[in-house]
């Protein structure tokens, strides 16, 4: 079985997940601006999800993280819980 690592950062608009992407693209720190910006409780930890493998996050959470290049900052994505910017760390 395949597993990775991700952070991400959730906010309920298209449009700030848009904005904040953008300062990620411009050398903004992905931590500092999940600390900030995201909604979810991983936002302490920089937008952490840990390691986990397919199936463990909703659908379109997990085909973003098990295809995209590790490193990369993908999104926005969208969930049932709002709007995601993802990084994956590593997938093994």
């Amino acid at each position: 079985m395949s597993l990775a690592t991700a952070r991400h950062i959730l906010v309920d608009s298209e449009e700030k997940c848009n904005e904040l992407k953008a300062q990620i693209e411009q050398g903004a720190d992905f931590a500092e601006v999940a600390k900030e910006h995201s909604q979810c409780p991983s936002s302490r930890n920089g937008g952490d999800l840990g390691q986990f493998g397919p199936g463990m996050m909703v659908p379109e959470f997990d085909k973003v993280v098990f295809s995209a290049e590790v490193g990369s900052v993908e999104g926005p994505v969208k969930t049932q819980f709002g709007y995601h910017l993802v990084q994956v760390t590593s997938r093994s």
